[in-house]
Order: structure tokens, then sequence, then C-alpha cells
């Protein structure tokens, strides 16, 4: 039930046209590369009536609403391109409440003053209001930005001024509150630089075990134990559970006649077939990991099968590297497929069924060039060709086969309804002539070239919409007995029933369901492309990134990730983004039962205890887990402690006070696992200021109860630094929640501390055989995975989260 916008260019140049409505002429060409978004924003400009161009924050708004608008309100995108144009829409937090508005509202009709009123439609919020805002919010927070200083969280301040203001100008919001910052902070030092650091020489040292603080959450619900239940069996599908109306005949109820049904139970023997569906032009991130759990899911919850299929149509975004990542990611994830296949594998079938559809009178060849077909659309009128007799569309249709007939000089379109109030049943293209030359071909034979697939045929056909294709193969080709989608899709259930009924075909159960978006990211595949091609990030697996493959390598677990899925429901609440902590929870309550204990210093500072002879070592037991017990052998593992030991520079201070529970002059704490130990003077160096060294005796009575625990890590041997490892600390990718709000600035968001490497901590010696992907708990750090950057020289550790979690199983 996938599709594409049946918009083309004809004679305009796509990038021209971008460019006139203010588009770079990089995010223009970004476009064109996208088939999809290319017809969307031309349908858009066409319909918005600014061909000759508009202002660019316009065109700003316009190229927002071809990439989000809600597919089940595509009646009402012409009236929120009216309120763009005549200035009534302007900024991207009213856009944002537009489309959440139309989501809720679908194709039916609405109040014009309940639309303005969502949308902030004219309320104008003055820069002085923006300024009095941003005022009383550094006022409210002033404490707690001094003491940031530039590390101060800017997207909060935002969030709070937003919640203030919801229809301000986020530009000059951004602009204020960095002048304020400027203001009260003044330039920005070195010191600014040095947040990890800094931050945690203010925070308390923990006395208990130091795992996640967690809330608990409270029993899960019959739904969260199986989201499933939902689902009818297959022996139920013989109900009405949809309607399609017309305007010229009966309304469909659609449903299966119990010898259809009996037919398909039969073929299936009564199990539950499912697909997944991925496109092969990037890579899969944590939207297709709901998509899995719904599409495997239920399969396996019903004891059936579920096909990873691949929509092999789009030869020029697609790779091999795509290919095999899917595969490999889908088993990773926990899911086998019943069988791999491809689009391409079922074309002379679609050909066939095409034919078939024309001899039963359902559809026709059409000379009509892409702009007579959006205008004849547009203004609901039915193609001079479409009532042409049945055998000269099945001569033409043949010739378009054979090559006779040069590429848009002729489409194939489904002889649906066009007096219809949805969009999707103006008789929609089922094929389209895309003639490929290639070297390798016979003379004059055209070939559809795929970068996977090469197909000698008289003609290749590239499908324009989906429709066609994906419901025979999805539906009748493989048996599928149930059509999972997201909401999006939802308003050409008409189009997908009609075609089913017009074949007389198996008509599955559909159900849609909302899409995954979580905060702090991109969840769009262009603009992740964008990030990895442009060099954002590191590539397609970057920890950053909501990649499966990013999530793998940063030590996030596939159980981790299905068991967030399956809290948050399959549910059709639309436009909702989902917390980032919710994920972190999942991952946090995993991995505190898989990865052990282990230290490693982040920033060493030297410690030398004065009263513990040169050369001495003991090997003391420390546990993996924090309720190992003495006589599992295989619960603890071997430190090291000698006379220099090293903690964190971030555990030392020069000045103590009473809320601080690390190590200062004439102070003492417990060194984990060992003993207590008191400063008794600091090496300073020459500028009297660098701490260099600080000297220290121990208690080996262990009388002393200092009220810190610090970790730690010491020399092996005598003279013999610690095992030396990289760590690399990754936070949120963007500063805001909702990245996308920002429209084209959106590259503007990115964080530029979400990825700081420490190249110099040291770790206790048992790390020294970590395998990549071994994950570990670091206390009081979080947890870290090993990566595959590591050598057999020098280990790489990437954090995956921290131990703190905030999240309640209440909240969103």
């Amino acid at each position: 039930m996938g599709g594409k916008d049946d918009n083309s260019s004809g004679g305009e140049n796509p990038v021209e046209l971008f460019l006139k409505i203010g588009l770079d002429e990089r995010t223009a060409k970004n476009t064109v590369a996208n088939n999809k978004v290319t017809a969307n924003l031309i349908a858009v400009i066409h319909e918005a009536s600014v061909t000759d161009g508009c202002a660019r924050p316009i065109g700003n708004l316009l190229y927002t609403v071809a990439t989000k608008f809600p597919a089940n309100a595509l009646v009402h995108r012409p009236t929120l391109l009216e309120y763009i144009v005549s200035s009534k829409i302007k900024t991207p937090a009213q856009l944002e409440a537009a489309f959440s508005f139309f989501a809720t509202t679908g194709s039916e009709t609405f109040k014009v003053n309940d639309f303005d009123e969502a949308c902030g439609v004219g309320v104008e919020v003055s820069e002085e209001d923006i300024k009095h805002a941003v005022n009383e919010i550094f006022e409210e927070h002033k404490n707690a930005i001094l003491e940031q200083r530039y590390r101060t969280n800017v997207g909060e301040l935002f969030g709070h001024v937003r919640k203030m203001q919801p229809w301000a100008d986020p530009k000059i919001v951004k602009q204020l509150i960095d002048a304020n910052l400027y203001g009260l902070l003044g330039e920005r030092t070195a010191a600014d630089d040095e947040k990890l650091v800094k931050k945690k020489k203010e925070k308390p040292v923990k006395i208990e075990e130091p795992v996640a603080v967690v809330d608990t959450p409270p029993k899960p619900s019959e739904e969260e134990l199986n989201p499933f239940l939902i689902f009818p069996s297959p022996e139920e599908n013989y109900k009405v559970h949809t309607e399609v109306f017309f305007s010229d005949r009966s309304v469909l109820r659609c449903c299966n006649s119990r010898e259809t049904l009996e037919k398909h139970l039969k073929a299936t023997g009564g199990k539950v077939f499912t697909r997944f569906p991925p496109e092969p032009n990037g890579y899969l991130h944590i939207g297709h990991a709901k998509a899995m759990f719904v599409d495997f899911g239920l399969a396996k919850e019903r004891g059936g099968c579920c096909y990873l299929r691949y929509d092999d149509t789009n030869p020029e975004a697609e790779k091999k590297e795509y290919i095999d990542h899917i595969e490999e990611i889908v088993r990773w994830m926990g899911w086998e497929p019943f069988k791999i296949t491809y689009t391409s594998d079922y074309f002379q079938d679609l050909y066939e069924l095409a034919v078939e559809l024309i001899r039963r009178g359902h559809a026709y060849v059409d000379h009509q060039t892409p702009e007579e077909i959006k205008e004849y659309r547009e203004k609901k009128m039915n193609s001079p060709w479409r009532d042409r007799p049945i055998a000269e569309s099945l001569k033409l249709f043949d010739e378009m086969k054979r090559g006779m007939i040069e590429e848009g000089k002729a489409t194939l379109r489904m002889k649906q309804d066009m007096q219809s109030d949805n969009f999707n049943m103006y008789d929609l293209i089922a094929y389209r002539i895309k003639a490929i030359y290639s070297s390798s071909a016979c003379r004059g034979q055209v070939v559809y070239l795929s970068k996977l697939r090469l197909f000698s045929l008289h003609c290749g056909f590239s499908r324009e919409y989906y429709t066609f294709e994906v419901i025979v193969l999805a539906c009748e080709l493989m048996g599928q007995s149930i059509h999972l989608c997201t909401l999006e899709f939802e308003t050409r259930r008409a189009s997908y029933y009609w075609l089913l009924d017009a074949l007389g075909l198996y008509q599955p159960y559909v159900w849609e369901y909302s899409r995954l978006n979580v905060t702090n990211t991109m969840m769009s595949k262009r603009k992740l492309n964008r990030l990895v091609t442009q060099h954002w990030v590191d590539g397609w697996d970057d920890p950053r990134l909501m990649t499966l493959a990013g999530l793998r390598r940063r030590g996030v677990t596939p159980k981790s990730m299905n068991d967030f899925v399956r809290g948050i429901g399959i549910t059709r609440s639309d436009c909702s983004v989902i917390r980032l902590d919710r994920l972190e929870y999942h991952i946090r309550e995993e991995l505190n039962k898989i990865a052990p204990r282990t230290m490693v210093v982040l920033h060493p500072l030297k410690v030398v205890i004065t009263n513990l002879e040169a050369g001495s070592l003991m090997d003391l037991d420390a546990k993996k887990w924090p309720d190992a017990q003495l006589e599992d052998a295989s619960s603890f593992y071997k430190v090291p402690f000698s006379n220099i030991v090293y903690i964190d520079h971030s555990d030392f201070r020069m000045q103590d006070s009473k809320d601080y529970y690390g190590l200062a002059p004439g102070k003492s704490v417990l060194l984990r696992y060992a003993f207590p130990i008191k400063c008794i003077d600091v090496i300073l160096g020459d500028d009297k200021e660098t701490i260099l060294e600080v000297r220290a005796e121990y208690d080996p009575s262990k009388r002393t109860k200092p009220k810190g625990v610090l970790h730690w890590v010491a020399e092996p041997s005598p003279g013999v630094d610690p095992l030396k490892v990289e760590v690399r600390l990754f936070d949120k990718l963007f500063l805001s929640e909702n990245p996308g709000e920002l429209g084209d600035d959106w590259l503007s968001d990115l964080n530029p501390e979400s990825k700081v490497v420490i190249p110099g901590a040291y770790a206790v010696s048992s790390l020294k055989n970590a395998a990549v992907g071994d994950r570990f708990q670091f206390e009081r750090l979080g947890y870290f995975v090993v990566d595959k950057d590591s050598t057999p020289e020098k280990l790489v550790f990437n954090r995956t989260v921290t131990l703190r979690d905030s999240y309640s199983k209440s909240g969103k």
C-alpha cells in the first residue's frame, strides 16, 4: 500500500524550480535525487501557484509540506498552502501545529476558526515579546546558567521559550538566547571547553552500589505482554472492515466470500502470512525495528511466516551494500525470514495481471502528458482516452511492452473514480515506460537496469505508484493474510481494495499503525543519507545515529529495542514522538543484567601512597556483579593494588565542602574494593594551579570510615602504566527534541559535543583481552562496548548510555 505521487516536472527543470522558491543549490540537487520528494514538491509548488518563485521563508515551509503533510488529509493541502503563501502561517511551529490538526481531522470538513486557533493564525509575536520571554527564562535559570556557562543546554532554553511563546520566530529566539548568553557570560573561555572534567568535579561521589537509578515500572498490561491480540485470525477474514464509496455506483463493502477465504486458507494452511518490505536505499533505523517487530512478531506469535521482500524498483537509489546490510541486520534483530524475495521477481506475473485488468475493463492506455494528467485530476475530469475499446488498450499495452512506444508517450491507468473525494482514486498510473539503454543489450532493445540485477526484457516497466505492484505482490503472489503499514497509507485503502476487487483477489485484513519517531534525532532516510555523505557523522553505523547499525555499534542489544517497541505498543496515535530516555530506560534494564562491572579512569590523576612500600603489589577481589557471592569465583575479577594508583581528576579538589565526597587535602575517601586513603600533600606545577600529583596514606586496617567511595586504577607492576584505552562519549546528536521544526536550518542544531574522544583513559588490566562487542559497566561512568576500531595495541570503548535514568514508565 505504498505510493508515489503522480506528479512530474514535465518540461520544467526541477532544480531551477526549487531554486526559485529559495532552496539552496545543494538542497535542490539532493531533493532531485529522491523521486518521491521531487514529485511531492513539484505538486506543492503548482498547488501554491508559486512556479515563478517566492520568498525563501515561504519556500522552506513549502518544502516541509512536501515531505511531512499527513497523507490522510491530502484534500486539505491546498488550504494550508494558501495560508502559507499569504503568510498567515509563517513559522515552523505553526506548520507543525497545522500538520497535527489535519492528521486528526483527516478528510473531514473542519471549522476555520478552530484551525486558526490551533495554528496561531493572526497571532503576532513581536521581537519585544520574544525578548521579554527570553529575559524571563534567563532570570529564572540564571544560577544554573552561571554555573554551567557555555555548557548550558540551549535546546532546553529554547523549549522553555516555546512554551511561553509557541508562535515565536525560532530564528529570533535563537539570536536572543545567544545574545543573552554572551551578555551574561562574556567571551567563551578555554575552561568552557572542559565540559566533562569540570562537570564531574561538582558531582558528589556515590557511596552505594553504583547501578542505574530507575523508577520501578508498574506491572505490564495484557496488551504489553501480547500486543498482537488486536489482530484477528485468518479464518475470521470474511467480515466487512472497509467501505469504498463511489460517485457513480454502490458502495463497495470490502470482504472475502466464503469460497475465496477457504481457497486462501487452503493455500496458506491457515497460517498468518506477513511481509517486511524495505527499500534498499539506505540503512535501516529504529523505525524499522518497530516495523520488524510488527511484521515478524505477529507471524511468530501466531506460528506463521514472514517474507523479507526487497522493494528493488528504484535502481538509482539502491546499492548491494544496503541489500546485504538489511538481511544481516534483520537476523541480528532476532528475526528469521520465511523467504527472501524481490519485487523484480514478479515482473512477469504483474504484467499478466495488468493485462487481465484491461480485459475486465478496469484499465486503459492513456496518452496524456504529466501536466495534462495533473490538470485533469485537479478538475476531476476524465481522460479523453478513458473509454477507449478494450482491444485497443490491449494492443497498445503490448506495444508498450515491446518498446514500440517512446518513453513518456503512454501510461497504463486504472479506471477508478475521478469524482471521488479521495485523490488516490483518480485513475492511478499502474505502468509507465522507463527506457534505460545498456550496451550489453541487443540493438534497439530496452532493458530494466538495476544496480542489483539486470533484466533483458523487451521493455522494462518502472511503476510510478506503488499501488498496483505492491498490492498484487503482497496479497496474491505471496499469499499475505494481513497487510500491515503505517498511517500515511491509510488514504490508499480505497485504491487497495478497489484493485483487489477488480481482479477478484483475496482481500487481506488491513492495519495501519503510527510511525516511530524519537526525540533528538532524524528518521528521514534522505536526511540520514545527507548526514553520512556530507560527513557530518562517521558513516551509517555512527553510534550517534538511530540506524540499527549505529545502535548496535553503540552497544544497544536487540532485546532492549524489541522491549522498547513492545512497550510503546502498536497504536494508531499519529504525530506522536517518543522521548529518547524511554528507549534508554530499556537499554539500561537489559545492560544492568548482562554487562559485568569494571573500573576505568577517564582523566587519570596520579596518587602516590607514601606508607606503602614501592614495588609491593596486592591482588584484590572486585565484584563483576552487585550480588556476587563469595563462593562464586566467576563473579569476581582481580585488580592489582600498588603504591601508585590513579583516580579521576574530577574526584579531587583543593577546597573541601560539606556536600563534596571526593578527595581533598586532609580528607579521606575509600578506594572501592581496596582501602581508605587520606590526602597528606599535593604537588603543583610551576603555575601553582595545575595539580600534578597527590600524596596520600592508606589505612590497611580499614578502621577509617569515609563517606566518599572512588573508582581507581593502579600500576600493575612497578613503573608500568595501567592499561591505556580510548573512550568515546556519545550524547544526543541534536540539541532540540524536534530538529525538524527548524526547517532547512536543521543541520545548525547538531550537538557539537555529541562525540567526545578521550584517548588516554586508564583501565584495569583484566580488560586487556576484551573483544569487539563485549559490554561492560564502568563503575560510576555508564555502560560501554568495545568498538570495532580497537586494535591489539589499544582498545576503544563506546559509551552506550549513562547510569542515571529519569524515565518513569508512566511518562511519555
